[in-house]
């Protein structure tokens, strides 16, 4: 085949490199712009994975690259005075110059025709291609040239950057963060040669505006860079070799997402690789390491599928088909690395303590979790929740502590033995709101199962506020005598403590039980619903009445009247329902409020009402006991409420006497999109808690111990609510504490005959899984 590789970075030399080894009958040309050692930038880190890949697939450019090799094990953070340190890690660093040297070499070792110094402005200059292989960055002009078949979605994200180096010497992956009278700047250290080391510096638009850094050159940029980071460069200088940008050489990244990576341009067939089919943040270093592996996958399916001509449909269709996954795997990790650099500022260097910093730093991408903190840095790890235990009330120790999601929580008067929350579920299970056996049954087993607090399902204030005819209700004293039954079974019983959920259906109410057909209409017995406007749920469900004032009114005292019932019923804290788009969401929403009065148009407008509800109820709440909110901190909808909406909501329920915000999202609008996966909904915790400063709970996608730790030892919520693991293991809190290997916590005595067996049978399976 004839292959042309347009850029002569990472992706295109070794791609040309790896097909040459392929079948050397192929004619290869790699067209670089620039000069043959010309390169900008300074070290380029990947992973040990990507090294064992390339090395499967060229053990001589790779034996050359880890020869040029740096390897550091160590993580070091400094914050606010202290200097802190952590092992394990296992970075790579190179000089992206000695990089391409190496990978230069070894192309025309193998009679790669490499070409420099020539700007190609389009594929068509090389009408004798049978493959054009776009590698010329995030700039690409051949993308550019079919933006509407490769449908590029660029995104510059709102943080500034400059990439410098210098030549002190840096024997770990450091991490400086320097607050300055207009907010934070962060360094990203690396060393990627003996006495060379990257030196990225990054801060926010506002801070970077605020400094002037806009107004200044280069020079006085980097002048600037080094008073601010004086301390840790201790006399050293800064240099760019970037001075073929103009103005001050401060960046803004660009997120790069592709729709299509392949086109066929009626002659040749062209495919995107590397920066040029997209991009991963700085803040994970994985934009080399992708190039390098675009360029093994795509080799790959030549190898499989077949090196000719005819066969290039074929190979490019798996080639993106494969690559999609794993890049898209990168991506999201590289999305959440740079997302949490961009609101350090705001969100975590002034509210979080160093060490729990430094742990929120390591966590950043959701790829290192708790356990793999462990097998990385055992030593560390343990030393952190020993500290993290400490904060929450347990005494010092010198054998193992418990883990995060096992220490104590306290608000208010209320103490939970644990931060597991047994989510509030329908089950659709009672008579005339009356709950009975099945929900005694039900909440006294994950009680028993060790969750800290299990609350009850929603629970309505009227007749007219169920959801279904199956859904509890608190409107009477028979139905605050059942409840008060279960309430007492749990505190007898258990170390477990019980809240109740109150909620109104508004216009997702009169609705069949789930098995029956969720969210469809009663087939008979229907009742009317009223909402903040007449916006039906789905579009043959009901549509519900705007409210008056007079029945906004009456709805209220239901709320008080159910929150006094539960008073009586001995409930531990008491969670008002503003999600999902039932009553009081749909106030909230504006896809839901249409209203001009004064329950309309703002924010503040629209929280009017579930604020007088909650100020109602906080009235006649014990002052020692606490109230949650539940929040829909997105519609996932066009023109629905954001994250950023929920954190004013957020603000002023704090402001009204909330204690806690339920983090959840989505079932606004019937036509909504949520973006799911694992741990999905949990940076609507975060935000929250660390931005208003008040408790959160983390909901949705949280199936085990390891997530939990990981979310509570970031502080990105207080507590973890478990839902549908909690439907298929009642004792999904005990259980997960024996698999990651806690024997402290303690089970109903009733059942301890059970738990050594059930521990020893969960190590000889680890011990199986090892052999």
């Amino acid at each position: 085949m004839r292959i042309v590789c347009i850029g002569g970075g990472p992706a295109g030399l070794y791609f040309g490199i790896l097909m040459k080894m392929l079948d050397p009958a192929h004619r290869i040309s790699v067209v670089e712009r620039n000069r043959p050692y010309d390169t900008f930038g300074f070290g380029v880190v990947f992973s040990d994975a990507t090294m064992d890949n390339m090395r499967k697939w060229d053990p001589v450019t790779a034996d050359a690259i880890e020869e040029a090799f740096n390897h550091w094990d160590d993580i070091e953070v400094l914050i606010k005075g202290r200097r802190m340190r952590t092992t394990g890690h296992g970075f790579v660093g190179i000089g992206r110059k000695r990089l391409l040297n190496i990978l230069q070499a070894r192309a025309e070792e193998l009679g790669v025709e490499l070409v420099f110094e020539r700007e190609v402005d389009s594929d068509l200059e090389f009408p004798d291609a049978d493959l054009i292989v776009a590698a010329d960055g995030v700039n690409s002009k051949i993308r550019t040239r079919y933006a509407d078949r490769f449908q590029p979605d660029i995104l510059m994200r709102p943080n500034r950057y400059i990439w410098l180096g210098t030549n002190k010497r840096f024997d770990a992956f450091t991490f400086d963060f320097r607050k300055t009278e207009h907010g934070w700047f962060q360094a990203h250290v690396y060393k990627f040669e003996e006495g060379a080391a990257t030196f990225i510096v990054e801060t926010t638009e506002e801070a970077f505006r605020a400094h002037g850094l806009d107004k200044i050159d280069q020079t006085a940029s980097i002048a600037f860079c080094e008073k601010v980071f004086a301390e840790i460069l201790e006399g050293h200088s800064l240099v760019s070799n970037s001075r073929h940008l103009r103005g001050s050489a401060w960046l803004s990244f660009p997120r790069l997402i592709c729709g299509k990576w392949t086109a066929f341009n009626g002659n040749s067939h062209v495919v995107l690789m590397g920066d040029a089919a997209h991009t991963a943040h700085f803040a994970i270093g994985s934009g080399t390491k992708l190039a390098l592996e675009d360029a093994i996958e795509l080799t790959n399916q030549f190898k499989r599928l077949g090196a000719t001509p005819n066969k290039i449909p074929s190979v490019l269709a798996a080639y993106e088909e494969l690559r999609r996954v794993d890049v898209a795997r990168i991506q999201n990790a590289a999305r959440n690395a740079m997302e949490w650099f961009e609101v350090v500022g705001a969100r975590y260097a002034d509210t979080l303590e160093p060490e729990q910093f430094m742990y929120s730093l390591l966590t950043r991408s959701q790829r290192i979790s708790h356990e793999n903190l462990r097998l990385r840095d055992k030593a560390w790890l343990e030393g952190y929740e020993r500290w993290f235990a400490e904060r929450a009330g347990l005494p010092g120790v010198n054998d193992r502590v418990a883990p995060p999601m096992f220490t104590p929580f306290r608000i208010r008067g209320l103490s939970l033995p644990n931060r597991i929350i047994c989510s509030p579920m329908a089950m659709y299970s009672a008579v005339e709101g009356v709950p009975n056996d099945f929900h005694l049954v039900h909440f006294g087993a994950r009680a028993l199962g060790g969750a800290g607090l299990i609350f009850t399902e929603m629970t309505c204030v009227s007749p007219e506020a169920r959801i279904t005819p199956g859904c509890c209700g608190l409107w009477n004293d028979e139905q605050a005598k059942a409840y008060k039954r279960i309430v007492d079974f749990v505190h007898g019983n258990s170390a477990a403590r019980i809240g109740i959920q109150l909620g109104h259906s508004g216009r997702k109410g009169s609705t069949r039980v789930a098995w029956e057909g969720m969210d469809a209409p009663l087939a008979e017995g229907n009742w009317p619903v009223v909402s903040a406007s007449a916006v039906p749920y789905l579009p043959d469900g009901q549509t519900p009445v705007p409210m008056t004032r007079a029945e906004m009114d009456e709805v209220r005292e239901q709320f008080v009247a159910a929150a006094r019932r539960a008073v009586q019923a001995g409930f531990d804290i008491l969670e008002l329902h503003c999600a999902h788009g039932y009553l009081l969401s749909s106030f909230l929403s504006p896809l839901t409020n249409r209203r001009t009065d004064e329950y309309g148009g703002s924010i503040e407008n629209r929280a009017r009402y579930p604020l007088e509800v909650f100020r109602a109820i906080r009235d006649v709440w014990p002052q020692d006991k606490p109230i949650s909110v539940r929040l829909s901190c997105h519609d996932w909808a066009e023109g629905g409420n954001t994250p950023d909406d929920a954190l004013e909501f957020a603000r002023l329920f704090k402001e009204a006497g909330a204690d806690l915000i339920d983090c959840s999202s989505g079932q606004v609008w019937a036509d909504d999109h949520p973006v799911y996966g694992r741990l999905y909904q949990t940076p609507f915790a975060d935000k929250i808690r660390n931005e208003v400063g008040i408790a959160t709970i983390a909901v949705g996608a949280i199936s085990e111990a390891d997530h939990a730790n990981s979310i509570i030892a970031a502080g990105r919520a207080d507590l973890c609510a478990i839902a549908r693991p909690h439907l298929a293991d009642a004792a999904w809190t005990l259980h997960e504490a024996a698999k990651i290997g806690v024997k402290s916590i303690a089970w109903p005595k009733q059942y301890l005959s059970g738990k050594p067996q059930y521990e020893a049978n969960l190590e000889r399976a680890a011990a199986g899984a090892k052999a």
